[in-house]
Parts: structure tokens; sequence; C-alpha cells
């Protein structure tokens, strides 16, 4: 479970430095439709369970096993829990909904700086030469 969620967070974060580097770069399939979708969903989730103080799906089922394990469980959310851990770091609730907001807009501006072809498949330019 703890693989999962942090592919996730590489996702989302590794996604748009991939994303910019390969828009400045022209690597088409960083402008694939598909994948583009799947960081923005991604990445509007995260920043809308924070708005919403909900907590992560991920987080609650990964504190539900480590219950069922005996194990103690996360007292925030797993963002919250490896941040303090790895950086002792500790920072209200707000400083992380922030950070998720900003970030989507960061991810807002590079759809439109960079934006995803449309009705591609494969990652290669259409015919007309369309972005």
């Amino acid at each position: 479970m703890l693989l999962l969620h942090a592919a996730l967070v590489l996702f989302v974060t590794g996604g748009l430095a991939l994303i910019v580097a390969g828009g400045l770069r022209g690597w088409a399939w960083v402008r694939g439709r598909r994948f583009r979708l799947a960081h923005l969903a991604a990445i509007v989730v995260v920043a809308a369970q924070a708005w919403l103080g909900a907590s992560c799906p991920l987080t609650v089922l990964e504190n539900w096993l480590r219950t069922r394990a005996r194990v103690s469980a996360y007292a925030g959310s797993f963002i919250e829990h490896w941040v303090q851990r790895l950086l002792y770091y500790e920072a209200p609730a707000w400083v992380f909904t922030l950070a998720y907001t900003v970030f989507a807009l960061l991810v807002a501006a590079a759809w439109r700086i960079f934006p995803p072809h449309a009705g591609r498949r494969g990652g290669t330019p259409n015919a007309g030469g369309e972005r």
C-alpha cells in the first residue's frame, strides 16, 4: 500500500516536471491526452480532498490495514506523515491545502502552456501539424 501511495505522489509531482521538461524539449508523449487527463485528475482529487477536509482513500485504507495488523495508524494524511517523518517539519493542515492548490494551479498552467494533443494515438503528431 505504501508503494502505491508513493507511486501516486511521484506520478503527480514527477508528472508535472516531465510535462514541463517534455513541453520545452518537444517530447510528444507528454502531450498525450490520456496521460494528461490522468495527471490532471490525480491532482484535482488531491486538492479537492484537502479543501473538503477529507482523507485520501489510500490513507484511509492504509490506516485500516495498519490497525488490523496492530501497527499504529497515521494521525494525519500520508503526505503530512512522511513530510514530518522525512523532514521533521510540522505544519497546519491549511499549509498542505495551500500547497495542493498551488500545485493544481501549476498543473492547469502547464495544461494551457503545453496543451495535450486532441484525438491522437501513440504520441505522434496529427497529420495537419495541429497541437
